[in-house]
């Protein structure tokens, strides 16, 4: 054999080699593949559901925080009118009120200042 033929020889062993190297590693890739379809199809059969519940959820969410922004307006509408009202029974009953007591405080005055003076008699 000639150092040409042992070349050759040489490189058709490695052809084969690299060939059947190759075709492990197409193997091992096509299993993985079918792995990875089996994790998909898992996963949107499970994942579908719990979307759609979480829409759902979300959907449910969402209308009864409208329905607490419905009672926050109504309870502030609520307040703004017991804020004016009260306001409103200040000034109608705080000047009465006031004079009424002053009326009460000299009244009182002028009591013991008479029984002072019947007394000292």
């Amino acid at each position: 054999m000639t150092a040409g033929e042992v070349a050759a020889l040489i490189g058709a062993v490695a052809g084969v080699v690299l060939v059947v190297a190759l075709v492990f590693a197409l193997a091992s890739l096509t299993r993985t593949l079918r792995l990875v379809r089996g994790t998909v199809a898992d996963v949107r059969t499970e994942a579908l559901p719990l979307l759609r519940d979480l829409r759902t959820t979300v959907d449910q969410a969402r209308e009864e925080l409208e329905r607490v922004h419905g009672v926050i307006g109504r309870a502030e509408s609520i307040g703004g009118t017991v804020d004016a009202g009260s306001r409103l029974a200040y000034m109608a009953f705080s000047n009465p009120l006031i004079k009424a007591l002053a009326v009460g405080a000299g009244t009182r005055r002028a009591v013991t200042r008479l029984r002072r003076r019947n007394r000292e008699r």
